[in-house]
């Protein structure tokens, strides 16, 4: 009984044996939940570094990046530029959502989807949420609700799907033993950079805001010194008559 407890406390997934035949190294994998053996072959291996590049590339690059670009467009005044800057942002959005569901896919026709672990569990969650995203968008139901509720599961999305993006990194570190390092430290960085970019757009707005209101204060000032130094005159030139 106490073998049993300390094995559900462990993690779902744990080597089992490893066999080295020649060239090629097979290490099977144990379900602690379901007790199936699954062989980690190249094939599979493959699986699960595509499945890691398209959740990566959807919800950890694209749907953030298309927030910046909405983001990025409320200071931007001319039409032209705020247009491409919205397709930009429905284009990448679009690929988003047809890589996640990829990588869906993926992962539901060739790995042991048991959901007995948080990354297969927000993993569920989080593909619901990013088909609900587009809909919201097409739909805009009434203009304030739509606006804000877009806003919140946009942003929900993005902050879920970079955290699964990290439990989905440390899940191959257990599977497979090998270093993430470099991986965790590369997506640390970029989530940083898009995070203070996203902060820093209403600074720069603020920032804009006070220079033009300085620059008008700047020129009214301009305008009352010549107003001092050549003051109108009231009085009418009268007209000599010889």
């Amino acid at each position: 009984m106490n073998s049993n407890k300390e094995m559900n406390n462990k993690v779902d997934y744990e080597p089992l044996m490893t066999l080295q035949t020649g060239r090629c190294t097979s290490i099977f994998f144990v379900s602690v939940d379901s007790f199936v053996a699954q062989e980690l072959t190249p094939k599979l291996s493959f699986q699960l570094k595509l499945h890691a590049f398209l959740l990566w590339s959807s919800v950890g690059f694209l749907m953030p990046m298309g927030v910046l670009l909405i983001r990025i467009s409320n200071n931007v005044k001319s039409t032209k530029s705020i247009n491409v800057l919205f397709y930009c942002h429905v284009a990448s959005q679009i690929v988003a959502v047809i890589l996640a569901t990829a990588g869906a896919v993926l992962s539901m026709s060739n790995f042991e989807n048991a959901f007995n672990n948080t990354h297969q569990r927000i993993g569920l969650v989080l593909y619901g949420s990013i088909w609900l995203q587009p809909l919201i968008g097409f739909l805009r139901p009434d203009r304030s609700v739509w606006y804000l509720t877009h806003w919140l599961v946009g942003i929900a999305v993005c902050v879920v799907g970079v955290a699964n993006v990290y439990t989905g990194i440390h899940a191959y570190h257990e599977r497979t033993g090998r270093s993430v390092r470099l991986w965790t430290v590369l997506l640390t960085v970029e989530v940083s950079v898009m995070a203070f970019v996203y902060l820093f757009q209403d600074r720069w707005n603020h920032v804009v805001q006070q220079q033009q209101r300085e620059e008008e204060a700047a020129g009214l000032g301009d305008e009352q010194s010549e107003e001092h130094a050549y003051p109108a005159s009231d009085h009418k030139e009268g007209t000599v008559v010889p």
